[in-house]
């Protein structure tokens, strides 16, 4: 995992939890942990259902921006 500094925090809704049921639910955003080292291989790192973070390939989740209050508010939903 990248060990710099979140400097902002970004989020990825989920397309696709083909072989992952358990893991993603589509249609749910997922916060991104920012991760060079996966991205550099098609991968983009998500703290899932497990409450873990885990790398996933890219194409399963768009990126989106949210405003601060809804990155606030799933912020102080989360576990």
């Amino acid at each position: 995992m990248n060990t710099k500094e979140n400097l902002f925090l970004q989020f990825g809704l989920c397309l696709d939890n083909e072989g992952y049921a358990a893991s993603l639910e589509v249609g749910k955003v997922y916060r991104v942990i920012p991760d060079d080292e996966a991205a550099s291989h098609g991968y983009i790192r998500v703290i899932d259902e497990s409450g873990e973070d885990y790398a996933y390939t890219a194409n399963r989740f768009h990126l989106i921006q949210l405003p601060i209050t809804v990155e606030k508010a799933l912020l102080d939903a989360s576990p």
